[in-house]
């Protein structure tokens, strides 16, 4: 109290300045209609600039808590799009022989999961059983083979990859007809070693590779890749032959599962040969 006291006593000149100020500030104020007006318009100004702070102070506060029910709210839109839902419907494709009947048929699929970095790799597709998924159809891309349909479930199904040690794939030398067989040895995912090409076979960097009539898993003539190094001075007799990948296995988003609709006729017809051997 004592220091209240000293502090007017210090500065009362200085406050019966102020307050003689504000005395004249209102009677200028209240008898003259223009400096009324003024006062009025400058009270506004600075309340609304006072709001306004305030407001922000506020809406800073109160950050969190609106962020939060921004992301209730996305995740609720969310999980009305059309990505969400699972969608039993398929489009099929349909391939057809010279005689014009339906031998290959073609389903559309996306991939879930994906992995190009182990020894052993495999997808996982979003089709199932109930979209007439089996085990042992071919997947292929735009670009080229993809792999095998190991595992299937009701809603989704595994593949191996061709980029794994049992993956075997019959291919052809598009320019010449000879076949081989195709098989990945683990290094790296863009390159395969395309096996049993004899010396005579005359070969060259860039060479087609496509897939052969002899896999009852994926039709004739499906891209697979380019020649990227020959070696026919092989210690053996045949040709050393790396085949540069044309699948962009790391990047996979939409392929399509291959259904060899006579399959099992050809499998019944050369079981029927190896028996009688």
């Amino acid at each position: 109290m004592r220091n209240l006291l000293l502090f007017l006593w210090r500065y009362n000149f200085f406050i019966y300045f102020l307050l003689l100020e504000v005395f004249c500030i209102y009677q200028i104020a209240q008898n003259s209609n223009f400096h009324r007006a003024s006062f009025v318009n400058s009270t506004n100004r600075v309340s609304a600039k006072l709001n306004t702070g305030v407001s922000a102070v506020a809406e800073y506060i109160n950050l969190k808590e609106t962020n939060e029910a921004l992301a209730r709210q996305n995740a609720a839109l969310k999980s009305i799009l059309p990505g969400t839902f699972y969608i039993d419907s398929v489009n099929r494709q349909v391939l057809n022989d010279t005689l014009h009947h339906q031998q290959y048929e073609f389903m559309t699929a996306k991939v879930v999961n994906n992995s190009i970095n182990r020894r052993n790799n495999y997808l996982t597709l979003d089709r199932g059983s109930l979209q007439g998924v089996k085990p042992e159809m071919g997947v292929i891309c735009a670009d080229g083979i993809v792999g095998i349909v190991k595992d299937v479930s009701e809603h989704y199904c595994s593949v191996i990859s061709f980029l794994h040690k049992d993956s075997r794939v019959s291919a052809r030398i598009k320019k010449n007809g000879f076949i081989g067989s195709l098989v990945w040895e683990g290094y790296d995912e863009q390159i395969a070693t395309l096996k049993d090409i004899a010396k005579h076979v005359k070969l060259a960097k860039g060479d087609t590779i496509v897939t052969s009539s002899f896999s009852t898993i994926f039709p004739d003539g499906i891209m697979i890749g380019r020649i990227d190094y020959v070696n026919a001075g092989t210690g053996n007799n045949f040709q050393d032959v790396k085949v540069k990948l044309s699948t962009p296995f790391g990047s996979l988003t939409y392929v399509y599962l291959v259904s060899n609709l006579m399959k099992e006729e050809q499998l019944k017809l050369e079981e029927k040969q190896t028996n009688d051997r």
